[in-house]
């Protein structure tokens, strides 16, 4: 076979034999280069680099088994530079796979240094005088001519015979042993013919047991770091979630802050927080091919997610460039993420459910004020009444005096009109219950709003469900919350909008919405609607008692009112109540 001439280093170019004090040297600078806590990829660089330098080779590459996986690292002096500048590659060898007994496993399309590289981490090839020793190194003085391999077992190898043929005419792989077996493969590689033999191999067959030793120490420190790191994030987390001065968006922009320098690779690493569309990030962030993301989960359903991208490309590890240290990191965050909020909506809650009971305690302390004006008022109204009835009879009154009694009589039938609503308000008067449906009822009272619907440009909305059950309830007083809704909505939307009113079932209530595009409420009107004589309107425009009224019959009805509303975005009214129970369509007196 015609020799490649063209490819073959100068002699004076050739690797020379190193001492053993040196190959001593180079075992104490890796071992003392793996406590440096630099990352996996780094260390592997500075290593390839060392051998790299102190072989005299043209390319050093390592293959290193982890897990299911085999990665690869490259550093070689290309032509183009001169053979001074080295170039480094780091990836994956994907048609590396691990089969059922744990052994590495190849396709029939590997090539030649594929398979047997595959062979040496099998631990299958014999020692022999010609190519391989007995821990399983093996090397090729010239790779043009064929190879005679055997295997331990004695059965015919698939290497025997082969030519590795390629751009290095000299391979030397030293397998890299742990006492769980071979863990990966130093390869040397050489332009010239004739570099390795038995006596050039034997010393870095204990540089790669000191090799070894120094990844292990390596990836235990990394190990150890990542962990140090990721616990101190989680820390941090907490500190800053149970500060109770913190707002929940200072929390988030705290909790994204810390999250890059979690990660391997810090100084490229950016994060964000994303919660109900509003998002939280670090400078830097941006749109990356290399991205772990995980999602934001609160009361069962997914609310965001916490991402972290690297903004410059690096190599692929167990996710990506990410390792799984690193997605359990994320998953964890994502936890305490959702925990927090999950915690402020609980305080928010709490916060309203005692806002609720101290508007309901008002509300109650009013009403039986009400109750009482109400009934004190009742009789000496009653006998103004009567005496001016009594007065008006009178055959000789003049017409001036007649006047004036009509006037006293029209002031206290409007008074009694107050009191009446006044004692709704307090549920003093008891509602005459029969079976009602809702959906007929709305449409009744639309009936007679249409036409002032029409005249203020507002376009009513109709959304009922027909499969509405009927409820027990008294139809008057519900046709009275339904127009006093209506009104109120209509008086808010003076140039015009849309009166929507949609009724549903939900389990054993049905809901009653009356919704408006008006000047909507902000929160302190809010806290105040449902208490007597409160308004907004001008004066003479209204008393303040129909929202009050509303409550006590809702109230009296078992059902509760939800209101949502905000200045400029309408306003939105919902009446729960019970449905009707067998049994229960007798009148309640």
């Amino acid at each position: 076979m015609p020799k490649k001439t063209d490819q073959t280093e100068p002699r004076s170019q050739r690797p020379k034999q190193k001492s053993p004090k040196a190959f001593a040297a180079l075992s104490r600078e890796l071992l003392l280069q793996a406590g440096k806590g630099t990352t996996r990829l780094d260390f592997l660089r500075e290593v390839t680099r060392l051998i790299l330098e102190f072989s005299g080779c043209n390319a050093v590459e390592f293959w290193l088994r982890e897990q299911d996986r085999c990665f690869r690292c490259v550093g070689r002096l290309d032509r183009a530079s001169g053979g001074q500048s080295p170039h480094f590659e780091f990836d994956t060898l994907p048609q590396f796979q691990t089969d059922a007994t744990g052994l590495v496993a190849l396709p029939e399309t590997a090539t030649q240094v594929e398979r047997l590289g595959a062979a040496i981490l099998r631990g299958e090839l014999a020692p022999s005088a010609a190519s391989t020793l007995a821990k399983g190194s093996f090397w090729v003085a010239d790779t043009d001519l064929p190879v005679s391999l055997s295997r331990r077992d004695g059965q015919t190898s698939s290497l025997d015979n082969v030519v590795l043929g390629g751009e290095y005419r000299s391979v030397a792989m030293i397998p890299l042993e742990r006492a769980e077996g071979t863990e990966g493969i130093m390869l040397l590689k050489s332009r010239s013919p004739g570099v390795f033999g038995e006596s050039a191999v034997h010393p870095y067959e204990q540089l790669a047991t000191n090799l070894t030793l120094a990844l292990t120490h390596q990836k235990t420190q990394s190990a150890l770091a990542e962990r140090v790191k990721e616990m101190t994030c989680l820390y941090s987390i907490t500190q800053a979630s149970e500060d109770p001065g913190l707002q929940l968006d200072e929390i988030l922009s705290g909790i994204v802050r810390l999250l890059p320098p979690s990660w391997q690779y810090p100084d490229v690493a950016a994060a964000r927080i994303t919660l109900d569309g509003k998002t939280y990030e670090t400078p830097g962030y941006g749109e990356a091919s290399q991205r772990q993301s995980a999602e934001l989960v609160v009361r069962g359903e997914t609310r965001g997610a916490v991402e972290v991208v690297y903004t410059q490309e690096k190599p692929q590890l167990d996710e990506g460039p990410f390792m799984k240290e690193e997605r359990g990191l994320l998953d964890a965050v994502a936890s305490q993420v959702s925990l927090v909020v999950e915690r402020r909506l609980a305080e928010e809650d709490r916060v309203r459910l005692q806002e609720q009971l101290r508007h309901a305690d008002r509300l109650a302390t009013i009403g039986q004020l009400a109750a009482g004006v109400a009934h004190e008022l009742n009789e000496p109204l009653g006998n103004i009444l009567g005496f001016a009835q009594l007065a008006k009879k009178t055959a000789s009154l003049p017409d001036q005096a007649r006047q004036d009694i009509e006037k006293i009589i029209g002031a206290c039938l409007h008074a009694r009109e107050v009191i009446k609503k006044l004692m709704m308000f307090a549920r003093q008067t008891p509602p005459k219950k029969v079976q009602v449906n809702l959906n007929q009822l709305v449409q009744e009272g639309l009936y007679f709003l249409e036409a002032r619907c029409a005249r203020q440009g507002i376009e009513v909305i109709r959304i009922l469900d027909p499969d509405l059950p009927e409820i027990t309830a008294d139809s008057a007083q519900l046709y009275q919350v339904l127009v006093n809704l209506a009104v109120n909505a209509l008086q808010a939307m003076p140039q015009g909008g849309k009166l929507t009113l949609r009724t549903a079932r939900s389990d054993d209530r049905i809901s009653l919405v009356v919704e408006d595009t008006g000047e909507g409420m902000d929160e302190k009107v809010l806290k105040k609607i449902f208490m007597p004589f409160f308004t907004t309107k001008e004066v003479g425009q209204g008393l303040g008692l129909g929202l009050a009224v509303v409550h006590g019959i809702v109230s009296g009805h078992m059902g509760s009112i939800r209101v949502q509303s905000k200045p400029g975005e309408g306003s939105r009214f919902e009446v729960i109540l019970p449905v009707s129970s067998p049994g229960e369509d007798e009148e309640v007196g």
